[in-house]
């Protein structure tokens, strides 16, 4: 009976250590799955102007980027539609990103998303960032 007693409350002791390490995983987790579905929306986008050789617009849904976006089309249908997780928040990124039909942005569009998100009193970022030629990327960083 002592046996059972002392693995018990040595199960807590390491249940209580291990769920901060788990919430910020958690976190980082949820960070990552939203930037991998933006950088691959983003390359759907521009392939899909090259395909259809018209323009394609991703843009936010009402509530800003944070809570998800919509892929359209040059006649407004949607191709994709994206709704995120709660505990994101996207500051400041563009209106809308358009992709033309050669692939490429309009001159001097150059969108960075800052992707945050919190673990206690860690914060978790992500950046996904499209270059002019089209060309989404991501990193793990504080600034884009």
């Amino acid at each position: 009976m002592t046996e059972l007693v002392v693995t018990l409350a040595v199960a807590a002791v390491l249940a209580t250590v291990a769920v901060p390490s788990f919430n910020a995983m958690i976190a980082t987790q949820r960070a990552r799955t939203y930037a991998s579905a933006l950088y691959a929306t983003l390359a759907k986008a521009r392939s899909q102007a090259i395909t259809v050789n018209a323009n394609v617009t991703l843009q936010p849904k009402a509530g800003g980027w944070q809570t998800g976006w919509q892929l359209l089309d040059a006649n407004n249908n949607v191709l994709d539609d994206y709704t995120a997780a709660t505990g994101i928040n996207v500051p400041g990124p563009p209106a809308t990103v358009i992709y033309r039909s050669s692939g490429r942005l309009p001159a001097g569009a150059a969108p960075m998303f800052q992707i945050n998100t919190t673990s206690g009193s860690t914060m978790i970022h992500q950046c996904v960032s499209v270059d002019l030629s089209g060309r989404p990327y991501m990193q793990a960083t504080p600034t884009c």
